[in-house]
This record gives C-alpha cells, sequence and structure tokens, in this order.
C-alpha cells in the first residue's frame, strides 16, 4: 500500500510540471516562481523601438505559464477578483474605446517653443542717460529756487523771434528787463567788489596808525564774555565756509568731470543717429535674414513630425491594446491552469479512494488487536484508552465525490493555438506602430522641406520692397550739417571750462589758506590766553594768533574782488542756462516755440529739414518717437508702403497648411486574437468546469484521512508501556505503538500531503467557475472592439496630431513676422533714437553740467560773503590776543585787588 500511495504521488508530480514543458520552449522555466501579470500599461515607452515592450510580453508569457500547483498563494491572489470589478473594468475600457476626439489636448508649449531672434540693431542704439540720484540733490534744488526767485520772467518768445529773425533789432531795454534779476545781482557783485578792497586799503592805513587790531585799553568783567563770543562767532563762520568751500570743490571737479564725456557726447549722439538712419536698409535685411531661426526649427521640426506622430498613437492607445493583450493573457493563463487543476483532481481522487481501500482492512485489523490488548485484565491502567482505539476507523471517503472526466474530454487537445505566440504578434504589431508611421510620412515630409524653400524666397520680398532710404536722406544730410557745425563751438566751451576750474581750484585753495590762518590764529590765541597770568604781560603765543589771524584778514581784502567776480561770472551763464533753456526745456516751452510759425527764419525750419508732415510739428514728433512711433508714420511712409500687409501670415503659409492638411495614412491595424484562439476560449467556456460541485470536495476535505489521531495514540500506548509492571503487556503496548507509528508515518501522511494538493486544485477551480463565463464572454468583446477601433483612433489621432504640429509651426511664423513688424517699427525703422537723443542732450546739459556748475557759484559765492563777518570777527578777536594796555582794579573782585588798603577805594596805576 504504501508503495502504491508514493508511486501515485510521484505520477502527480510529474504531472504538475508537465503543461509548462509541454507550452513552453526548452529553458523557459526557471524555478517554482510565482506567474507575473503582464506590465503593458506600467512600463514607460521607448523610443528606440520598444525593446522591453517587444520581450516584455514573451517573459511574461514564460511566467504565465510556468505556474505550479504549488503556487498557492498566487492562485489565490488571481482569483479575488469579483464580478463587480470584471464590469467596472468593462465600463472603463469601453469609456476609452468610445471617448470622443475632441476631448484631445495639444501638448502645452515648451520653453523650446519661444523663437530667440539675434538683436540686430543694439550696436546703432542711442542708450537712454537718466539723473543719477546724489547726496547733494538737497543743494541743487536749494539753487534752482534761488534762481527762480531772481529770474520769474517766462521764456521771452518776442525778445528770441527777433534776436533769431533780425539780431540788429534787439533792444537793449529789453534784454535789461528781462534780466532784471541778474542786473541787480551784478550791482551788488560790482558794489563787493569796490568796497571789499576799498575797506582793505583803509584797514591797512588803520594798521599803521595802531589804531585797528591794537590792543585793549582796560580789563573789564566782561572782557572774557566778549572774548568767548567773538571766538564762538569766528569758529561758526569758519565752519560755514568750510563747509561751502567743500562743496565748491566737489561741485567744482564734478562739472569738470561731467563736462568732457558731455562734450563728447554731442557728436557721438549725432553720428549714432546718422548711423541709424543710413543703416535702416542693412537692418531690414538682417530682420529679413532672422527667418533662418524658424525655418531651422520647422526643419528641425519635421525631421521628428513622424516618429512623434506614431509615439503618440502608441502613447495614447497602448493603455487600451496592453489592457485587453493583459486579458487575453489571462484567459490564456486561466484555460491552461484549469486544464492542469483539473487534471490533478481527477488523479489525486482516483488515488485517495484506491489508498483508502487498502488502509481500510489494515486499520480494522490494528484496531482489533490495540482494543484487545487494551482489555486484557494484566494491562495496568489502559481503559482510559480503550475508548480512542474503539474509535480507530477511517474518515474522508473520496469516492464520494463528482468526476471530473465530463470536464477533461470536453477540454482534450486544447489549447489548440499557441496564446503566447498570438499576442507577441499582437504586441509586436502595436510597438511596430511608430516604424510605420515614419514610413508612411517620409514623402510628405520631404514635400513639407521644399516648401520652406520656397516660403524663404517670398520673405525676401519684404527687404527688396521696403522703401525708407529716399525719405531718410534729408535727414541725415541735416545730422551731418549739425556735427560739423557744433564742433568749434565745442572746443572752445572745453578751454574755457578748463580755465574755470583752474581759476576756482586756486580761489577755493586761497579760502582753505584763510581758514588755517583762522583756526591757527584762535589755537594759537587761545593756548596764549591760557598760559598769561596778567593781563597785561606780554606772551608771545597771543602775540602770534593775533598775526595769523591779521593775516587771514590780509588774504581775504587781497582776494575777495576775484572771488566775487568767478562767482558771477558762472553765476550769470550757468543760471541763463538754467531759467532760459532747462526750464523750459523740462517744461516744453521750447518746443511750443519752435513749432510756432514765424518765430524761426526760414533757415532753420525744422519741419521741412527732416521731412515732416506738413501737419506736423516738433512737439508732436517728439510724442510720437518718444512713445516708440515708426519713422514710417512720422515721415508718412504708411501711404506708400503697407507694413501690415506685407507681414500677414497666410500669405507664407497657405502652401504648408494645404500640404500638412490633405496627408492621410492608415495606421492601427492590429490583430490581437485569430479564430482558432477565440474557439478555444469558447470551448473552455463551454466546458462545464463551472458546473462541477466543488463543495463536495470541500466538505469531503474536512474529514481527516482516519477519524482518530494516530499519533496521539500511539503516545498514549507509549505512556501505558511506562505505567506497566507485566513486561509482557509493556512489550505488547510498545510493539502497538510502534505499528501505529510506521501507519501514520508511511500511509496517513501521504494521503494528508495528496489531500493538502487536491485542496489547492479545488480552491483555484472554484474561485474560478462562478466568473468563467463572464470573464471570457469580457475578453471576447474587449478583444474585438480594440481590433475594430484601433484603426479609427489611429486615425483621430494622426489628424489631431498634424493639427497640433500645425498650430505649432504657424506660431513660429506668428512669432517671426510680429518680431519683423515691431523690430522695423520701433528698432531698425524708428525715430525713438531721436527722442532719446533730445533727452539724453537735457539730462546731459541741465542735470549732469548745470545742476553742478550753479551749485559751484552758489558754494563759491556763500565763501565770499561770509569773508566779511569773517574779517570782522577776526580783528576784534586780535585784540583780546595782545596785552592790556592799562590795569583797572575793583575794590569788589579779589582777581583783580590782592589786598587792600585804608579808606582807599580805588587806586589808579
Amino acid at each position: 500500500m504504501p508503495g502504491v500511495v508514493k508511486q501515485a504521488w510521484d505520477g502527480l508530480g510529474d504531472a504538475s510540471t508537465q503543461p509548462c514543458q509541454a507550452q513552453l520552449p526548452r529553458g523557459a522555466c526557471r524555478g517554482n516562481k510565482p506567474r507575473q501579470r503582464l506590465g503593458f500599461a506600467r512600463r514607460p515607452t521607448r523610443q528606440a523601438g520598444f525593446p522591453e515592450q517587444r520581450a516584455e510580453p514573451e517573459r511574461a508569457i514564460q511566467g504565465q505559464a510556468c505556474l505550479s500547483a504549488r503556487s498557492q498563494a498566487d492562485g489565490a491572489a488571481r482569483s479575488l477578483l469579483t464580478t463587480e470589478a470584471m464590469r467596472a473594468a468593462g465600463l472603463l475600457l469601453a469609456w476609452a474605446l468610445l471617448r470622443p476626439a475632441g476631448s484631445y489636448q495639444c501638448h502645452l508649449a515648451s520653453p523650446g517653443g519661444v523663437l530667440r531672434f539675434t538683436d540686430t540693431h543694439a550696436e546703432i542704439r542711442v542708450p537712454a542717460l537718466h539723473r543719477v540720484p546724489s547726496s547733494l540733490d538737497p543743494l541743487y534744488g536749494l539753487v534752482r529756487r534761488c534762481l527762480d526767485l531772481i529770474q520769474q520772467n517766462p521764456l521771452p518768445t518776442e525778445l528770441l523771434r527777433v534776436a533769431l529773425n533780425d539780431p540788429s533789432s534787439v533792444r537793449t531795454s529789453q534784454v535789461v528787463q528781462y534780466e532784471l534779476g541778474y542786473v541787480v545781482c551784478a550791482a551788488v557783485a560790482l558794489l563787493f567788489t569796490v568796497a571789499v578792497p576799498v575797506a582793505g586799503m583803509c584797514f591797512c592805513y588803520c594798521r599803521s596808525r595802531r589804531r585797528c587790531g591794537g590792543r585793549l585799553r582796560a580789563h573789564r568783567r566782561s572782557l572774557g564774555c566778549r572774548r568767548h563770543c567773538l571766538l564762538a562767532c569766528l569758529s561758526l563762520t569758519s565752519l560755514v565756509i568750510l563747509t561751502s568751500v567743500i562743496c565748491a570743490f566737489i561741485t567744482s571737479q564734478r562739472v569738470k568731470g561731467q563736462m568732457e564725456p558731455g562734450l563728447r557726447a554731442m557728436p557721438a549722439t549725432l553720428r549714432t543717429l546718422r548711423q541709424h538712419i543710413a543703416n535702416v536698409p542693412q537692418g531690414v535685411q538682417m530682420v529679413v535674414d532672422q527667418f533662418e531661426v524658424p525655418r531651422q526649427q520647422i526643419i528641425s521640426d519635421l525631421g521628428g513630425l513622424s516618429r512623434s506622430v506614431g509615439l503618440s498613437i502608441h502613447a495614447q492607445l497602448k493603455a487600451t491594446t496592453y489592457a485587453a493583450l493583459a486579458d487575453l493573457q489571462d484567459r490564456a493563463g486561466d484555460l491552461q491552469n484549469s486544464l492542469h487543476h483539473l487534471q490533478i483532481l481527477d488523479k489525486t481522487a482516483w488515488v485517495l479512494a484506491s489508498a483508502r481501500a487498502e488502509l481500510e482492512p489494515a486499520l480494522r485489523e490494528r484496531r482489533r488487536r490495540v482494543v484487545a490488548l487494551l482489555d486484557d485484565p494484566r494491562c495496568t491502567s489502559c481503559a482510559s484508552v480503550l475508548g480512542r482505539a474503539q474509535s480507530l476507523e477511517l474518515g474522508a471517503d473520496y469516492s464520494k465525490v463528482p468526476s471530473v472526466e465530463k470536464v477533461l474530454k470536453a477540454l482534450a487537445g486544447l489549447p489548440r493555438s499557441d496564446f503566447a505566440e498570438m499576442i507577441r504578434q499582437g504586441n509586436g504589431t502595436f510597438n511596430s506602430i511608430p516604424e510605420l508611421a515614419v514610413e508612411r510620412m517620409a514623402q510628405v515630409i520631404q514635400d513639407l522641406r521644399d516648401e520652406m524653400a520656397r516660403v524663404t524666397e517670398k520673405v525676401q520680398s519684404i527687404a527688396n520692397s521696403f522703401p525708407l532710404p529716399d525719405y531718410t536722406r534729408p535727414v541725415s544730410e541735416a545730422l551731418v550739417k549739425a556735427e560739423d557745425r557744433s564742433q568749434p563751438y565745442l572746443r572752445e566751451v572745453e578751454r574755457f571750462e578748463q580755465y574755470r576750474w583752474i581759476a576756482g581750484t586756486v580761489l577755493c585753495s586761497i579760502i582753505l589758506l584763510i581758514l588755517a590762518c583762522n583756526v591757527t590764529g584762535m589755537a594759537l590765541g587761545a593756548y596764549g590766553l591760557s598760559k598769561r597770568e596778567d593781563p597785561s604781560d606780554y606772551e608771545c603765543r597771543g602775540e602770534a594768533g593775533a598775526k595769523f589771524l591779521l593775516v587771514g584778514v590780509g588774504l581775504a581784502f587781497l582776494f575777495s574782488w576775484l572771488l566775487i567776480l568767478l562767482v558771477f561770472a558762472t553765476f550769470l551763464v550757468g543760471g541763463n542756462i538754467q531759467t532760459l533753456v532747462c526750464r523750459n526745456w523740462v517744461n516744453q516751452e521750447i518746443y511750443k516755440f519752435i513749432d510756432t510759425p514765424g518765430n524761426l527764419p526760414p533757415s532753420m525750419n525744422l519741419t521741412h529739414q527732416l521731412n515732416l508732415r506738413r501737419d506736423s510739428n516738433l512737439s508732436a514728433t517728439y510724442r510720437e518717437c518718444k512713445s516708440g512711433a515708426g519713422l514710417w508714420e512720422v515721415l508718412q511712409l504708411e501711404r506708400s508702403y503697407d507694413l501690415d500687409e506685407h507681414l500677414k501670415t497666410p500669405k507664407y503659409t497657405a502652401d504648408f497648411q494645404k500640404r500638412l492638411g490633405d496627408f492621410t495614412a492608415r495606421l492601427g491595424d492590429v490583430r490581437l486574437l485569430r479564430s482558432e484562439g477565440r474557439q478555444d476560449l469558447e470551448t473552455f467556456a463551454r466546458s462545464g468546469v463551472d458546473e462541477v460541485d466543488y463543495r463536495r470536495f470541500q466538505e469531503e476535505m474536512k474529514n481527516p484521512v482516519v477519524q482518530t489521531s494516530l499519533s496521539g495514540l500511539a503516545r498514549s500506548l507509549e505512556g501505558l508501556q511506562k505505567m506497566q509492571r507485566n513486561s509482557t503487556v509493556a512489550g505488547r503496548l510498545a510493539a502497538e505503538a510502534q505499528a501505529l507509528w510506521q501507519m501514520q508515518n508511511s500511509t496517513v501522511q501521504s494521503q494528508e500531503a495528496l489531500v493538502a494538493k487536491l485542496g489547492e486544485s479545488v480552491l483555484f477551480l472554484s474561485r474560478l467557475a462562478p466568473h468563467l463565463q463572464e470573464r471570457v464572454k469580457t475578453t471576447l468583446a474587449t478583444t474585438a472592439s480594440v481590433e475594430a477601433r484601433l484603426p479609427v483612433q489611429a486615425q483621430q489621432i494622426l489628424r489631431q496630431e498634424i493639427g497640433c504640429f500645425m498650430r505649432k509651426e504657424l506660431r513660429y511664423f506668428t512669432q517671426y513676422l510680429n518680431w519683423v513688424g515691431q523690430t522695423l517699427r520701433e528698432d531698425v525703422a524708428s525715430c525713438q533714437p531721436l527722442a532719446t537723443a533730445l533727452d539724453n542732450g537735457r539730462v546731459i546739459l541741465c542735470d549732469r553740467i548745470a545742476d553742478p556748475w550753479n551749485a559751484f557759484w552758489f558754494s563759491l559765492g556763500c565763501c565770499t560773503f561770509f569773508l566779511i563777518p569773517n574779517i570782522i570777527f577776526a580783528i576784534r578777536l586780535t585784540k583780546h590776543f595782545r596785552p592790556i594796555r592799562n590795569r583797572l582794579i575793583s575794590t569788589g573782585s579779589e582777581e583783580t585787588c590782592p589786598f587792600h588798603i585804608p579808606r582807599v577805594t580805588a587806586l589808579k596805576l
């Protein structure tokens, strides 16, 4: 009997591996690894031939066929799909197949979709200059307010018109009336120039008579307070003069630093404007040549169009296609595994029934002998085990379970088709769609490349028909004339600026020398006073301090008239530039004066020289140019050349769109399931696998092979053996226990292993049976639907991808043409540099030169006028640093009277 069971077990083991060996090539099985599902929709798409997608179904199918009976966990996981899940999957697949094409969206434009064009005209632009914030801005503002107070008259339009048209008829009274504020300032400067030197000569005469800057005649109590007050006032005036001279130094240096680059900027700006106008034709050609940027981009996109279309079709249809292939593979696996488990079920049930028949007489004989032994009176304490021995009988009877021979007969010869090869071919055909698209679209791609060459010739017509040079020639001539006439004046201005800087530096240095004398004199004088015990005593340091103060006074008298002359000269020039030019430039009164007919002589008619419209003026032209208007708008070019008409996109893209729109190709013909495979699945569904009563197997498997545990009974007999006093009974108990162990290990355990094997197959088939019909029907319907819809959807995706590609390339055309229009209007043929040049002239003249120039004379004027109180305080302070001539002693002062004389209140020495 044990030999029969062992032989049957070995046979079942051979049968469990037989399907794998029969269906797969040699070397396909690699042990008892769990079966893997196809990963069609999970793996990322590869662009180079899809080697992984092609190899993966083969590996997955091999793993699918290698499922053995020992893969219990995987079989349990596969059977967890319920009817509701299958219905949901079917609805999802149907939605994916039948969703409308209108829901498709083009990919979002990547950063590479924005074209970058070369800045073709940056080298001839006029860089805009701006006022730079400075720490001296409060000083500049104060000077401008002072000038507004001095010159309150508006722009003298009548005086300027007469001066420009008939200079000989200009009356002096008109000029004096307009420059009244400056005339008053000139009178003050003249008075200062005469009065201060005269006062200096008077002071020298007084010093020769020892009357000014001498010594105090008497010592009084208030002398210390007066001395301190004079020291404070002189220190304060010196501090004001120091601050002013520092500002004068800084502003003088700024004028020098801005004057030279400002003078160079004027001819440079005129040359730049002339070059800007002269290079308009070259700039137009450079703009047209930039069509190479979109052309190369479109050619590059055409090179990847066919593969991109194929990849898009593959990417959008792979979910439904791979799902259908995976579903088909699952049904093929169900067919293979069901056949395998049915064979195990049939053979195992027969082996268990045969083994039971062999075990029954042996078990009956063993029960009789054990019961007789336990019932022997000599057996001590054996009654407790007697009941278990009497119940020793067989349990499960597998001859009563249903037969599956009818099902096996229906499945005989299946599968007649090679599902693995079928799925591999379908997957390969689907993965070859990108290569097929490349092959089908090769001719249209070449035609589109040839069309781009013809578009390049059309774009060249923009440069050939641009009529700007005839209109810009008068402007270029006017700029050349202005540049030539300005050169002599600029050289003279630069020479006079050099003289001003030298004079200003020398006079500021003299002011610093006066301040040095003041500081030295006050320091030595104060130190001398602190060391002198008697006010009438001579002290050399105090005397030296007084002399330093007098030296400073002498320098102030000597150079004050030069200072006031420099201040007035720079004030007259800078003030008129600010009030006559800069102030009216900012509020555009100058433009209004130029625009008024009759103000300018015919030789200065800017409207005619610049070839402006007759109804235009300089103010309007300036505003138009500043807002970015084109030269053809200012120069009336829009009437002879319509730029927008030449830059319409359809003019260049009509043939390109037509060739691309007329293209059609049939892609997506994929055969997933051949007719023999469909017949195999239909036969599998009709075989009756779902009609077998698997609950009878499960109920029978609940019963043990033997009702009473042989191992438990053997252990009980071994325990009784140790309790026996009779050696004969003990020996017989040991023999019976050994016989029970042998039966358990050789026969019962083998049958229990067969029952466990039977349980795996019953579990798999019982879980598969309820859903078999629905799964097969769903798979057949899904496969047929995918095969029918793939070509239709592939054609829809082809049209959508071509539409997206066309819109993308049209955006390149639109970007280029818009850039051409913007560049020709605002850069190459823009008059904005003219407005920028005017603004730069105002910034250079008013903000960078006039402001520090006016701040220079204002600071130097403060120094000059504060020299007057400086002279007064220095002369008066000189007396306090010298010894007192007469000493007055008061009785009320211990400081002036060290001893008392009786009845004498005062003593005059």
